[in-house]
């Protein structure tokens, strides 16, 4: 697929290098993503992973490299800069607060106001919003006024994606968005990032379980020790290959 202008990657980012005193980082990676693609970025602990993505959403700098977006040169030095181009972090379950309800959390920092001089919500246009966004990612909730903790971890996922969606991320970036979730809220989780996918975005799944990576995944990028030692398609790599690259920091080909 390629976008209107005819790139076929929505996001590139070349050369990206970065270093924490003398610990680096990153070296020389090159990463990206396809307009409608699931990329799973994969990696073990330390790999570089978390790094690449806060150069992605301007939360810290790289030391070299260029990020291009649907073909032209940006500069991302900020998180607001980012959120401009339509890259939204799908942030885990924390940045969720658990006593406000589900639209509350869903609107929080843009809520629509239906008489702007007084400052009155418009709750009945936040709740029809947030119950179709979520529907169409599949989960169906009966009352938007439900406080949030009374949802599972894998629909406090689906509040946040659908959150991100609405307000037009184009790219979708999740950081183990499986994490201390159970196996049946795991696939709730990756269906709802499936459904995203059909909703026409471009989705960075970060992960280092490559059984919750693996069936959502159309291609893998694999970093180790802040190198990247692959970049293969799904049809081309197993799910067990692509464990023993990340164990033994190489891709056998």
């Amino acid at each position: 697929m390629k976008g209107k202008k005819g790139h076929e990657n929505i996001v590139e980012m070349k050369n990206i290098s970065k270093s924490y005193g003398k610990t680096q980082a990153l070296k020389n990676v090159d990463f990206r993503l396809r307009y409608n693609e699931v990329v799973g970025l994969v990696g073990d602990n330390g790999a570089g992973k978390t790094t690449l993505i806060k150069i992605l959403t301007g939360v810290v700098r790289a030391d070299k490299g260029e990020i291009y977006f649907k073909g032209r040169k940006v500069n991302i030095s900020s998180p607001a800069d980012s959120l401009k181009l339509g890259i939204e972090p799908v942030h885990q379950l924390g940045a969720l607060i658990e006593d406000m309800s589900i639209a509350e959390n869903f609107f929080l920092g843009r809520e629509i106001v239906n008489r702007p001089v007084i400052g009155w919500l418009d709750k009945r246009k936040m709740n029809e919003i947030c119950r179709k966004t979520l529907e169409d990612l599949g989960i169906h909730v009966d009352d938007m006024n439900r406080p949030v903790s009374t949802l599972s971890g894998g629909e406090k996922q689906a509040v946040a994606i659908g959150k991100c969606i609405h307000f037009g991320g184009e790219i979708l970036v999740l950081d183990e968005p499986t994490a201390s979730l159970s196996l049946k809220e795991t696939d709730k989780v990756l269906k709802y990032i499936r459904n995203a996918k059909e909703m026409g975005r471009s989705i960075i799944l970060i992960s280092h379980l490559t059984r919750h990576v693996y069936p959502v995944a159309d291609r893998f990028v694999i970093l180790e020790r802040g190198k990247k030692i692959g970049d293969v398609e799904k049809s081309k790599v197993s799910k067990r290959e692509l464990e023993t690259a990340i164990v033994s920091g190489r891709l056998r080909r």
